[in-house]
């Protein structure tokens, strides 16, 4: 079952904590500790006919062989299929059986949670799964079940997978369950609980969500606001297919003995308190939770003097702030409470909003994003980060076509205080703030549809951002490095970053040529001058 562990880390028992994950030998920055193959995934819904069930690869120019079946799920080859067909087999009646009793052809395939949980059953079944299947199986069983713990505001979504995962497996007496190790409806309910508690969001090497899955070993792993190692999927080129999605635990900083590890949030203290009780039920002890600094840079605002500290926000329980520098003390509390709710109000809208009219989300970001600059709040702080990051993502997505130069170099800016505000909260090798960085450099490095000589509104050349020209090019492969070097330590060293480390790669050997035959074509036409006499 351990047999991933590497020799500088092991698995213990705290009074804490419980079991978890911690280090014996120090660990350097960039190292990958735990290479894991999940016990179960699946893909989302909408991946299905993008992605191989199997390898979770993207579809190649040929497109994929679907399933002749189920016609459901999708593989880049006869080896995926193969591959892919222990588990499958039992999959495939089943989604053959639900597409089969659906009341309208518009009926979806179950979620990727039921289907993550139903591999999850299939594979550790008694009859048919292998002695290291049934080893983790018992893994399965052993982690976390907050069963009884679960508040009631849950109970709704929980009676919901119960249904769908005996719907869909077809189980229908008591016999049934128990070829699953099941003796009773709380069984199931337990299965739950240990999927909800400890599944794991299985990304492609840019961290865009593809699907769910299940590691019981990636699982001791404990949680901190605050992580010294992340969970990434980089897929690199060294790595077996049949392996793949293979799971990667990566340290981000040095990690010393007696540390422990585990996964990243960005929002302030109570709301993470908030999502890890109701979703993992257990409050965060932490040291980002526990520790009592002036400033939270979650929830912070500038100095009203400019003096380059920082305030805490303002709240209808504690109206008098101070900056936690110069101690000056914030006057507009009503203006800035006001603009907080109203940029809360407008983040969930927009981000409810951005599949469905994007034109809308863009138009709300865009207006909110100056009225919480106004009132004071800095980069990092929540929801100001929140909606620069969804303004970005918006811009990055609605490229005209033909690229307009004002359309690209508002991008740029928002990507730029967007890394402003990531940088603040996460390590300089988080895999977030190292992508948050190769995608700013891959916008300066966008050829500029308009370039400008001089910029407009009288500012001086030197001072304009983004730059135009040459001083963009070195931007861009300045930025990349800086990526680069991120890269290899938020999706490991051994890896060289992953697959998004070695495109960054590429692209910095591309823009030194062209930064070269730019320099190159200056020189020759001011060789080229005539020559004037005096």
């Amino acid at each position: 079952m351990y047999s991933a562990l590497p020799q500088s880390v092991e698995v213990r028992r705290s009074k804490l904590s419980g079991r978890g994950i911690w280090a014996k030998n120090p660990i350097r920055a960039g190292s990958v500790i735990i290479v894991a193959k999940p016990y179960a995934s699946t893909l989302s819904s909408e991946n299905l006919q993008s992605y191989c069930s199997s390898c979770f690869a993207p579809s190649g120019p040929d497109g994929m062989k679907r399933c002749t079946k189920c016609r459901t799920v999708y593989y880049c080859d006869s080896t995926c299929q193969n591959n892919d067909w222990k588990i499958h087999k039992h999959e495939c009646t089943s989604l053959q059986n639900w597409f089969q009793a659906a009341p309208s052809s518009d009926t979806l395939p179950p979620s990727d949670a039921v289907r993550c949980m139903s591999r999850m059953l299939w594979k550790g079944r008694k009859t048919d799964s292998t002695v290291i299947n049934r080893l983790q199986a018992k893994e399965i069983a052993n982690m976390q079940s907050h069963r009884t713990n679960v508040k009631s505001s849950a109970y709704e979504t929980y009676t919901h997978l119960a249904h769908a995962l005996v719907q869909y497996m077809s189980l229908t007496n008591p016999s049934d369950l128990a070829e699953f190790g099941l003796s009773s409806a709380a069984d199931l309910v337990d299965i739950i609980s240990r999927f909800v508690t400890n599944t794991f969001t299985v990304t492609d090497p840019a961290l865009t969500p593809l699907g769910a899955a299940v590691s019981p070993l990636v699982a001791l792993i404990n949680h901190s606001c605050d992580p010294n190692a992340v969970v990434v999927f980089p897929r690199t080129a060294g790595d077996p297919k049949s392996q793949e999605p293979l799971m990667q635990v990566v340290a981000i900083q040095d990690i010393y003995p007696e540390e422990d590890s585990y996964i990243d949030v960005t929002l302030p203290t109570s709301s993470r308190q908030q999502a890890l009780e109701e979703t993992y039920h257990f409050k965060c002890t932490c040291h980002l939770c526990t520790s009592k600094t002036d400033v939270d840079p979650r929830e912070a605002m500038n100095c009203p003097k400019n003096c380059g500290g920082l305030c805490p926000l303002p709240s209808d329980e504690h109206s008098l702030v101070r900056c936690a520098k110069c101690k000056s003390v914030v006057k507009s509390v009503e203006a800035t409470l006001d603009a907080v709710r109203v940029g809360q109000q407008g983040l969930d809208k927009a981000t409810r909003l951005q599949m469905t009219d994007p034109a809308k989300s863009i138009q709300l970001t865009t207006n909110l994003i100056p009225i919480l600059t106004s009132a004071g709040l800095s980069p990092s702080s929540h929801p100001l980060l929140g909606l620069t990051r969804l303004h970005q993502s918006l811009l990055t997505a609605s490229f005209p076509d033909p690229l307009t130069q004002d359309h690209l170099d508002e991008t740029i800016r928002t990507a730029t205080k967007n890394i402003t505000g990531l940088a603040t909260l996460l390590r300089e090798g988080h895999p977030v703030l190292a992508l948050a960085v190769t995608e700013l450099g891959k916008l300066l490095a966008v050829d500029e549809p308009s370039p400008q000589s001089a910029p407009s509104q009288n500012i001086p050349t030197s001072m304009a951002y983004p730059p135009s020209g040459l001083p963009r090019l070195n931007l861009a492969r300045d930025t990349l490095l800086r990526a680069r070097n991120m890269l290899l330590v938020g999706f490991g060293t051994v890896n060289e970053g992953g697959q998004v480390g070695g495109e960054v790669r590429e692209m910095i050997v591309a823009l030194e040529k062209e930064i070269d035959v730019f320099k190159q074509g200056v020189r020759n036409v001011l060789e080229d001058r005539p020559k004037i006499k005096t």
